[in-house]
């Protein structure tokens, strides 16, 4: 049974994490324009204090509080799964590698420029070193001691990666908006080659690929945000009762429509991503119109598609007898609360675009496939949402139920054949036999629509992570609300938008898991 949250310690841990993000925020914004006498080195400053903060309390940590204490250390055997930290490993890595493309082209502006801007990124290597370490290690504990500090430490860790995202972020978005041609004037450039010449030849070079590799530290900070507040919930959390270790198996034979239509789904999406990235870079309306006409087309046929099988997935699960989970689990919470959270910033620039389009008429025929992209992808989120919350609450087919009535688990035994019932005494329980190999038509369709939803949303994560921003390339919204207002909504949602499909990502694979 999980203990509530309540004390000094509990409210003094949130005032911290408030108190950080609100400063955080007003920095990071503010060093995002001209006109605020706040500059990216101020910024930086403020991180690299932050940064420095948490190192020191992540040191502490894994030196005096998770040591074993007599009445041993606690688990929470449902957070820090396997697959979640090692995409935060990867993400680490990726993030890292940024770090040093970042140093190396900061240290080509050192002899005209602060060197707070060489610290800055050899701080957060230095901090993604220590966090990868600590979250790997210690995703899964439930702190027993000092657990008011804890606290606090927690949510400073979690304050920081927040406002590591969100300069992250604007830094991304202004470089977006930079290369998009627009009226940007109002933006400042990260660093300005007209005040400041770069004393190696290969600064460029370093600039545009720490560029690309914005998108991997995104996540990985929203990665870590996840699993450290997972990490604070459970703090003075009492120990669970161990559960039986359970062998879930991939197989490619079990999802090989979903995996065969996905993957074919992502090479489409690739080339036209690269098709559009090229051609909308030029002066020639025709190429650009032709290059938006390519890209709408393709979100649309891709969005249609989910849109299909995963209204399958949700009549398969209205078939399907199994219960849903009672028990509290703070890391499916986060899950469902994330990905429902998540998702507003696509809805958000979904109905912006239907109200701009059909307040204008839409004159054309990429005004009409705008419109058609926007509203399949509102049913598409809707859907998706919904199939996923319901997979991630309804209890595995590889968990034993023992102890219910005995009609309900001849029940669930019918519906499902992989599945056996033993009798033992008064009670009766379902037991998963070798048929398992041979999972009943409901598990193979379920486990298709996971497989094929997952590649969808790693093609809709690919694009706009990888700098696909038809929002600024159609005029249409920008004529009808104008540019400062359609740039706020746009650098608001999409961020939120790119996080929703990867956390999808993680998300299908989990409901696969327990199909």
């Amino acid at each position: 049974m999980e203990r509530p949250h309540r004390g000094g310690g509990w409210l003094l841990s949130g005032i911290v994490c408030i108190n950080i993000l609100i400063l955080g925020c007003t920095l990071v914004s503010g060093s995002a324009f001209h006109s605020v006498a706040i500059t990216d080195v101020h910024r930086q400053i403020f991180l690299i204090i932050l940064l420095l903060l948490t190192i020191l309390w992540m040191l502490f940590y894994m030196r005096v509080t998770s040591q074993k204490d007599p009445n041993g250390v606690f688990k929470d055997s449902h957070a820090g799964p396997v697959w979640l930290r090692g995409g935060l490993l990867l993400f680490g890595l990726l993030s890292l590698l940024m770090d040093i493309f970042k140093i190396g082209a900061s240290v080509g502006y050192l002899q005209c420029d602060s060197v707070v801007k060489v610290a800055f990124p050899v701080v957060q290597a230095a901090f993604l070193f220590v966090q990868t370490y600590f979250l790997w290690c210690h995703a899964k504990d439930c702190v027993q001691r000092h657990t008011n500090f804890t606290r606090c430490g927690l949510t400073l860790t979690l304050s920081t990666n927040l406002v590591v995202w969100m300069a992250a972020v604007t830094e991304e978005s202004v470089h977006q908006m930079e290369i998009s041609d627009l009226n940007v004037d109002v933006f400042r450039a990260l660093f300005d080659d007209r005040r400041c010449n770069c004393s190696h030849s290969v600064c460029e070079t370093f600039k545009e690929a720490f560029y690309y590799l914005y998108p991997f530290n995104i996540e990985y900070s929203l990665f870590a945000s996840a699993v450290t507040y997972v990490m604070w919930t459970n703090v003075g959390r009492p120990a669970e009762a161990p559960s039986s270790p359970q062998s879930v198996k991939f197989s490619l034979k079990d999802v090989c429509l979903g995996s065969v239509t996905g993957t074919l789904l992502v090479v489409a999406g690739l080339v036209t991503f690269v098709v559009y990235k090229v051609d909308i870079l030029t002066e020639d309306e025709k190429n650009r119109n032709e290059a938006l006409l390519i890209h709408f087309i393709t979100n649309a046929v891709i969005v249609s598609l989910m849109c299909l099988s995963t209204a399958i997935g949700c009549v398969v699960y209205r078939l399907d007898r199994r219960e849903h989970v009672s028990a509290k689990n703070p890391t499916r919470s986060l899950d469902a609360r994330l990905l429902l959270a998540a998702s507003l910033g696509q809805f958000l620039i979904s109905y912006f675009t239907v109200v701009a389009v059909a307040a204008t008429g839409g004159g054309g025929h990429l005004d009409a496939l705008n419109l058609s992209w926007a509203v399949l992808t509102v049913l598409q989120l809707g859907l998706q949402n919904y199939f996923i919350v319901e997979g991630l609450y309804r209890e595995p087919f590889h968990v034993t139920q023992a102890g219910a009535p005995h009609d309900a688990h001849a029940h669930a035994c019918r519906e499902h054949p992989e599945v056996t019932m033993a009798q033992e005494g008064p009670k009766s329980k379902c037991s998963v036999t070798s048929s398992r190999d041979k999972p009943s038509w409901k598990r193979r369709v379920l486990k298709e629509v996971c497989a094929f939803l997952l590649f969808a949303n790693i093609i809709l994560w690919i694009m706009p992570a990888f700098g696909a921003r038809p929002q600024f390339d159609h005029p249409i919204e920008i004529k009808f609300y104008k540019f400062s207002l359609w740039a706020t909504i746009v650098n608001i949602g999409l961020p939120f938008g790119i996080f929703y499909r990867m956390h999808s990502v993680a998300s299908l694979f989990e409901v696969y898991l327990n199909t």
